[in-house]
Protein backbone atom coordinates (compact mmCIF):
# COMPACT_ATOMS: atom_id res chain seq x y z
CA UNK A 1 0.00 0.00 0.00
CA UNK A 2 3.09 2.12 1.26
CA UNK A 3 4.93 4.22 -1.94
CA UNK A 4 8.87 4.76 -0.97
CA UNK A 5 9.28 8.95 -1.03
CA UNK A 6 12.14 10.21 -3.09
CA UNK A 7 15.59 8.90 -1.64
CA UNK A 8 17.40 11.89 0.23
CA UNK A 9 21.05 10.82 -0.64
CA UNK A 10 20.16 11.00 -4.75
CA UNK A 11 18.46 14.33 -4.31
CA UNK A 12 21.17 15.75 -2.44
CA UNK A 13 23.87 14.67 -5.16
CA UNK A 14 21.33 16.18 -7.82
CA UNK A 15 21.44 19.31 -6.01
CA UNK A 16 25.43 19.36 -5.48
CA UNK A 17 25.36 18.64 -9.44
CA UNK A 18 23.67 21.64 -10.18
CA UNK A 19 25.26 23.82 -8.20
CA UNK A 20 28.58 22.89 -9.65
CA UNK A 21 27.37 23.29 -13.12
CA UNK A 22 26.37 26.74 -12.11
CA UNK A 23 29.69 27.27 -10.53
CA UNK A 24 31.49 26.64 -13.47
CA UNK A 25 29.81 27.76 -16.00
CA UNK A 26 27.79 30.99 -14.56
CA UNK A 27 25.96 32.13 -18.02
CA UNK A 28 24.85 28.39 -18.45
CA UNK A 29 21.28 27.63 -17.74
CA UNK A 30 21.27 24.79 -15.03
CA UNK A 31 18.86 22.07 -15.86
CA UNK A 32 14.96 22.74 -14.20
CA UNK A 33 14.50 21.16 -11.24
CA UNK A 34 12.99 18.11 -10.44
CA UNK A 35 9.52 17.85 -9.48
CA UNK A 36 8.30 16.32 -5.91
CA UNK A 37 8.14 12.90 -6.95
CA UNK A 38 5.72 12.00 -4.22
CA UNK A 39 2.41 13.88 -5.95
CA UNK A 40 3.84 12.82 -9.12
CA UNK A 41 2.95 9.45 -7.90
CA UNK A 42 0.07 9.62 -5.48
CA UNK A 43 -2.51 9.12 -8.09
CA UNK A 44 -0.72 6.05 -9.67
CA UNK A 45 -0.60 4.63 -5.57
CA UNK A 46 -3.70 5.59 -5.29
CA UNK A 47 -4.47 3.49 -8.53
CA UNK A 48 -2.84 0.95 -6.81
CA UNK A 49 -5.16 0.90 -3.21
CA UNK A 50 -8.19 0.78 -5.03
CA UNK A 51 -7.14 -2.08 -7.13
CA UNK A 52 -6.34 -3.76 -3.95
CA UNK A 53 -9.73 -2.83 -2.06
CA UNK A 54 -11.37 -4.72 -5.14
CA UNK A 55 -9.67 -7.47 -4.68
CA UNK A 56 -10.28 -7.49 -1.29
CA UNK A 57 -13.96 -6.85 -1.79
CA UNK A 58 -14.26 -9.70 -4.55
CA UNK A 59 -13.00 -11.77 -1.50
CA UNK A 60 -16.10 -10.97 0.47
CA UNK A 61 -18.88 -13.52 -0.09
CA UNK A 62 -21.06 -12.54 2.67
CA UNK A 63 -20.92 -8.71 1.85
CA UNK A 64 -21.38 -9.77 -1.97
CA UNK A 65 -24.42 -11.92 -0.92
CA UNK A 66 -25.79 -9.37 1.67
CA UNK A 67 -25.56 -6.36 -0.60
CA UNK A 68 -25.87 -7.75 -4.34
CA UNK A 69 -28.04 -11.12 -3.94
CA UNK A 70 -29.99 -10.86 -0.57
CA UNK A 71 -32.69 -8.10 -1.49
CA UNK A 72 -33.56 -9.57 -4.88
CA UNK A 73 -33.88 -12.92 -3.26
CA UNK A 74 -36.15 -11.28 -0.83
CA UNK A 75 -38.11 -9.71 -3.64
CA UNK A 76 -38.39 -13.31 -5.37
CA UNK A 77 -39.55 -14.53 -2.13
CA UNK A 78 -42.14 -12.23 -1.58
CA UNK A 79 -42.95 -12.21 -4.94
CA UNK A 80 -44.22 -15.53 -4.60
CA UNK A 81 -46.68 -15.12 -2.58
CA UNK A 82 -50.11 -14.66 -4.20
CA UNK A 83 -51.29 -12.06 -1.51
CA UNK A 84 -48.40 -9.61 -2.63
CA UNK A 85 -49.59 -10.21 -6.47
CA UNK A 86 -53.05 -8.78 -5.88
CA UNK A 87 -53.91 -4.97 -5.80
CA UNK A 88 -53.98 -2.98 -3.05
CA UNK A 89 -56.98 -0.30 -2.58
CA UNK A 90 -54.86 1.23 0.60
CA UNK A 91 -51.32 1.21 -1.45
CA UNK A 92 -53.81 3.18 -4.17
CA UNK A 93 -54.54 0.39 -6.69
CA UNK A 94 -50.85 -1.31 -6.74
CA UNK A 95 -49.63 -4.73 -5.87
CA UNK A 96 -47.67 -4.93 -2.56
CA UNK A 97 -44.85 -6.53 -4.92
CA UNK A 98 -44.57 -3.22 -6.78
CA UNK A 99 -44.60 -1.10 -3.41
CA UNK A 100 -41.68 -3.89 -2.08
CA UNK A 101 -39.62 -2.94 -5.27
CA UNK A 102 -38.18 0.20 -3.76
CA UNK A 103 -37.86 -1.43 -0.80
CA UNK A 104 -35.01 -3.64 -1.68
CA UNK A 105 -33.46 -1.13 -3.39
CA UNK A 106 -32.98 0.60 0.09
CA UNK A 107 -32.49 -2.90 1.56
CA UNK A 108 -29.17 -3.01 -0.28
CA UNK A 109 -28.30 0.67 0.13
CA UNK A 110 -28.74 0.17 3.99
CA UNK A 111 -27.18 -3.02 4.15
CA UNK A 112 -24.01 -1.57 2.54
CA UNK A 113 -23.49 1.59 3.99
CA UNK A 114 -24.42 0.79 7.30
CA UNK A 115 -24.05 -3.20 8.12
CA UNK A 116 -20.74 -3.60 5.21
CA UNK A 117 -18.77 -1.26 5.22
CA UNK A 118 -17.88 0.58 9.23
CA UNK A 119 -16.15 -2.97 10.17
CA UNK A 120 -14.04 -2.82 7.29
CA UNK A 121 -13.10 0.95 7.98
CA UNK A 122 -12.50 0.04 11.47
CA UNK A 123 -10.84 -2.80 11.32
CA UNK A 124 -8.56 -0.95 9.18
CA UNK A 125 -7.78 1.84 11.90
CA UNK A 126 -7.80 -1.11 14.64
CA UNK A 127 -4.56 -2.72 12.97
CA UNK A 128 -2.91 0.91 12.10
CA UNK A 129 -3.05 0.79 8.71
CA UNK A 130 -4.70 4.24 8.13
CA UNK A 131 -2.06 5.54 10.44
CA UNK A 132 0.94 4.45 8.85
CA UNK A 133 -0.55 4.99 5.19
CA UNK A 134 -1.06 9.03 6.42
CA UNK A 135 3.02 9.19 6.83
CA UNK A 136 2.87 8.00 2.45
CA UNK A 137 2.64 9.59 -0.49
CA UNK A 138 -1.26 8.01 -0.48
CA UNK A 139 -3.33 9.70 2.34
CA UNK A 140 -5.56 7.49 4.14
CA UNK A 141 -8.65 9.59 2.60
CA UNK A 142 -7.73 7.59 -0.65
CA UNK A 143 -9.10 3.91 0.99
CA UNK A 144 -12.05 5.20 2.56
CA UNK A 145 -12.63 6.57 -0.96
CA UNK A 146 -12.74 3.67 -2.15
CA UNK A 147 -14.41 1.90 0.39
CA UNK A 148 -17.27 3.65 0.03
CA UNK A 149 -17.03 3.90 -3.65
CA UNK A 150 -17.00 0.29 -4.05
CA UNK A 151 -19.99 -0.02 -1.22
CA UNK A 152 -22.08 2.81 -3.05
CA UNK A 153 -21.78 1.05 -6.76
CA UNK A 154 -22.53 -2.49 -5.18
CA UNK A 155 -25.79 -1.06 -3.71
CA UNK A 156 -26.31 0.63 -6.99
CA UNK A 157 -25.65 -2.37 -9.00
CA UNK A 158 -28.17 -4.62 -6.12
CA UNK A 159 -30.34 -1.59 -6.93
CA UNK A 160 -30.98 -2.50 -10.87
CA UNK A 161 -30.80 -6.35 -10.36
CA UNK A 162 -33.86 -5.73 -8.13
CA UNK A 163 -35.78 -3.27 -10.84
CA UNK A 164 -34.31 -5.74 -13.42
CA UNK A 165 -36.19 -9.18 -11.88
CA UNK A 166 -39.45 -6.88 -10.76
CA UNK A 167 -39.98 -6.26 -14.27
CA UNK A 168 -38.82 -10.31 -15.50
CA UNK A 169 -40.29 -11.90 -13.40
CA UNK A 170 -43.51 -9.96 -11.72
CA UNK A 171 -44.18 -7.38 -14.38
CA UNK A 172 -43.15 -4.52 -12.23
CA UNK A 173 -43.20 -1.36 -14.42
CA UNK A 174 -39.95 0.23 -14.92
CA UNK A 175 -39.83 3.94 -13.25
CA UNK A 176 -41.68 6.11 -15.28
CA UNK A 177 -39.72 9.24 -14.01
CA UNK A 178 -36.11 7.85 -14.93
CA UNK A 179 -34.50 10.86 -14.11
CA UNK A 180 -36.02 11.69 -10.99
CA UNK A 181 -35.51 8.07 -9.78
CA UNK A 182 -31.66 8.28 -10.81
CA UNK A 183 -31.45 11.58 -8.69
CA UNK A 184 -33.27 9.93 -5.37
CA UNK A 185 -31.20 6.91 -6.52
CA UNK A 186 -28.10 9.02 -6.06
CA UNK A 187 -29.03 10.51 -2.84
CA UNK A 188 -30.26 7.86 -1.08
CA UNK A 189 -26.92 6.19 -1.62
CA UNK A 190 -24.97 8.86 -0.44
CA UNK A 191 -26.65 9.34 2.83
CA UNK A 192 -26.57 5.31 3.25
CA UNK A 193 -22.51 5.94 2.81
CA UNK A 194 -22.49 9.06 5.39
CA UNK A 195 -24.46 6.73 8.10
CA UNK A 196 -22.22 4.53 7.58
CA UNK A 197 -19.16 6.66 7.71
CA UNK A 198 -20.63 8.27 11.07
CA UNK A 199 -21.19 4.65 12.50
CA UNK A 200 -17.40 4.12 11.68
CA UNK A 201 -16.57 7.21 13.15
CA UNK A 202 -18.08 6.25 16.47
CA UNK A 203 -16.87 2.79 16.89
CA UNK A 204 -13.49 2.30 18.15
CA UNK A 205 -13.02 -1.75 16.99
CA UNK A 206 -14.67 -3.49 14.29
CA UNK A 207 -16.71 -5.35 16.75
CA UNK A 208 -18.03 -2.19 18.02
CA UNK A 209 -19.34 -1.09 14.26
CA UNK A 210 -20.84 -4.13 14.17
CA UNK A 211 -22.84 -3.68 17.38
CA UNK A 212 -23.19 0.07 16.34
CA UNK A 213 -24.09 -1.15 12.70
CA UNK A 214 -26.87 -3.18 13.86
CA UNK A 215 -28.29 -1.03 16.09
CA UNK A 216 -28.90 1.52 13.10
CA UNK A 217 -29.82 -1.14 10.93
CA UNK A 218 -33.64 -2.33 11.55
CA UNK A 219 -34.67 1.44 12.30
CA UNK A 220 -33.24 2.43 9.21
CA UNK A 221 -35.23 -0.85 7.68
CA UNK A 222 -38.52 0.20 9.07
CA UNK A 223 -38.41 3.30 7.78
CA UNK A 224 -37.54 2.57 4.41
CA UNK A 225 -40.80 0.12 4.90
CA UNK A 226 -39.52 -3.36 5.29
CA UNK A 227 -41.99 -4.75 7.07
CA UNK A 228 -44.37 -2.23 5.99
CA UNK A 229 -44.24 0.05 3.40
CA UNK A 230 -44.72 3.72 3.87
CA UNK A 231 -47.63 4.28 1.86
CA UNK A 232 -49.74 1.84 4.09
CA UNK A 233 -48.25 3.01 7.58
CA UNK A 234 -50.68 5.72 9.45
CA UNK A 235 -50.52 8.98 8.39
CA UNK A 236 -49.01 9.98 12.27
CA UNK A 237 -45.97 7.41 11.75
CA UNK A 238 -45.36 8.00 7.97
CA UNK A 239 -44.78 11.80 8.69
CA UNK A 240 -42.32 10.53 11.18
CA UNK A 241 -40.66 8.71 8.57
CA UNK A 242 -40.24 10.46 6.02
CA UNK A 243 -38.31 13.14 8.10
CA UNK A 244 -35.84 9.80 8.09
CA UNK A 245 -33.42 9.54 5.16
CA UNK A 246 -34.38 5.99 3.95
CA UNK A 247 -38.49 7.08 4.43
CA UNK A 248 -38.07 10.11 2.59
CA UNK A 249 -35.88 7.84 0.02
CA UNK A 250 -38.59 5.52 -0.33
CA UNK A 251 -41.18 8.34 -1.25
CA UNK A 252 -39.19 9.98 -3.41
CA UNK A 253 -38.66 6.61 -5.23
CA UNK A 254 -42.18 5.44 -5.36
CA UNK A 255 -43.06 8.98 -6.91
CA UNK A 256 -40.57 9.16 -9.57
CA UNK A 257 -41.61 5.15 -10.02
CA UNK A 258 -45.32 6.24 -10.46
CA UNK A 259 -43.99 8.93 -13.29
CA UNK A 260 -44.19 12.30 -11.10
CA UNK A 261 -40.88 14.22 -10.44
CA UNK A 262 -40.01 13.25 -6.55
CA UNK A 263 -40.86 15.94 -4.06
CA UNK A 264 -38.64 18.87 -3.28
CA UNK A 265 -39.26 18.12 0.77
CA UNK A 266 -38.18 14.80 0.33
CA UNK A 267 -35.08 15.47 -1.87
CA UNK A 268 -34.35 18.10 0.69
CA UNK A 269 -34.31 15.71 3.57
CA UNK A 270 -32.27 13.31 1.85
CA UNK A 271 -29.69 16.21 1.12
CA UNK A 272 -29.40 17.79 4.76
CA UNK A 273 -29.31 14.16 6.16
CA UNK A 274 -26.29 13.27 3.95
CA UNK A 275 -24.68 17.13 5.11
CA UNK A 276 -25.23 16.79 8.38
CA UNK A 277 -23.91 12.90 8.55
CA UNK A 278 -21.11 13.65 6.26
CA UNK A 279 -20.20 16.78 8.66
CA UNK A 280 -20.24 14.65 12.21
CA UNK A 281 -18.53 11.94 10.84
CA UNK A 282 -15.60 14.20 9.66
CA UNK A 283 -15.38 15.99 13.05
CA UNK A 284 -15.06 12.92 15.14
CA UNK A 285 -13.30 10.24 12.36
CA UNK A 286 -9.88 9.32 13.79
CA UNK A 287 -7.26 8.06 12.24
CA UNK A 288 -5.61 6.12 14.86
Amino acid sequence: MTTPASSPTSSTSSTSATSAAAATSPAAPGPAPAPHSAPARAPGAARAVLKAEVRLFRREPGSLFWILAFPTVLLAILGSIPSFREAQDDLGGIRLVDAYVPVTVLLSMIMAGVQAMPPVITGYRERGILRRMSATPVRPVAVLGAQMGLHGAAALGSALLSLAVGRAVFDVPLPRQIFGYAVALVLATASALALGALVSALSRTSKAATAVGSAVFFPMMFSAGVWLPVQAMPDTLAQVVEALPFGAAAEALNQAAAGDWPGPAHLGVLVLWTAALTAAAARWFRWE
